[in-house]
């Protein structure tokens, strides 16, 4: 019996030497291949060359208008403000020409502001009822009203529709008067009228006198005109 036991403890110490013996022979593999992964010499890799980010830009206001116009919540959405034009002042019926007078320092214009008013003498830039004769030729004359501009050929401003209305409201009238009356005649007017320039004087309405008559020291001339005849007094000098 004591025999069995010795011999079991002989095996069990020669176990024991063996795994003691197997377990530093790992340790040793293990150490050296610490040592080898340790010793190891790392080659260091130059870093990646990165392309450098997209400069952010600066943030405007303006960019955002669209959001401010789309925001369905605020009443002043739409920025666009309509300013709805006045209407047009309607244009005055325009001066009635009755001739021109050229006496060498420029134009004037026999003009009344409407037909069968009071004529006068109108140059240019002088006014005439609510028009500026702004421009004035042989041709056609340019008004201004409030900063309008009308053109007109000469021939359009001569008062004939006037005229033709007033002869046929005077042949109707003759028609309803009856029996004509008896004429009175008045005395013939004579002698400068209306000043016109420092050295020119308009034709009264009915001055008989013939051409070349001096009267206060004045002249009667009469020039004929594409309008008809134009009568004017001149200073005798």
């Amino acid at each position: 019996m004591r025999r069995r036991l010795l011999l079991l403890d002989l095996l069990l110490l020669a176990l024991v030497g063996v795994l003691g013996w197997r377990l530093r022979q790992q340790w040793l593999q293990a150490r050296h291949r610490e040592q080898m992964v340790l010793g190891r010499r790392v080659t260091v890799l130059p870093p990646p060359v990165l392309a450098p980010l997209p400069a952010v830009p600066a943030i405007r206001a303006a960019d955002f208008a669209e959001v401010a116009t789309k925001m369905l919540f605020s009443r002043d959405r739409n920025p666009t403000v309509i300013i709805e034009k006045a209407p047009e002042k309607p244009l005055p019926p325009l001066p009635v020409l009755y001739g021109l007078l050229d006496l060498g320092d420029g134009l004037t214009a026999i003009m009344s502001e409407k037909p069968g008013g009071p004529s006068h003498g109108v140059r240019a830039g002088d006014k005439i009822g609510p028009f500026l004769l702004a421009a004035l030729n042989r041709e056609e004359a340019v008004f201004d009203f409030e900063g309008r501009k009308v053109s007109k050929k000469l021939g359009e401003l001569v008062a004939r529709s006037g005229q033709s209305e007033a002869g046929s409201a005077a042949g109707q009238a003759a028609s309803r008067a009856g029996p004509p009356q008896p004429v009175v005649q008045q005395a013939s007017v004579s002698g400068p009228g209306v000043a016109l320039s420092a050295d020119t004087r308009a034709c009264q309405p009915g001055d008989s006198d013939p051409p070349g008559t001096v009267r206060d020291g004045f002249r009667k001339v009469i020039t004929q005109t594409p309008f008809g005849a134009v009568c004017r007094w001149e200073a005798v000098k």
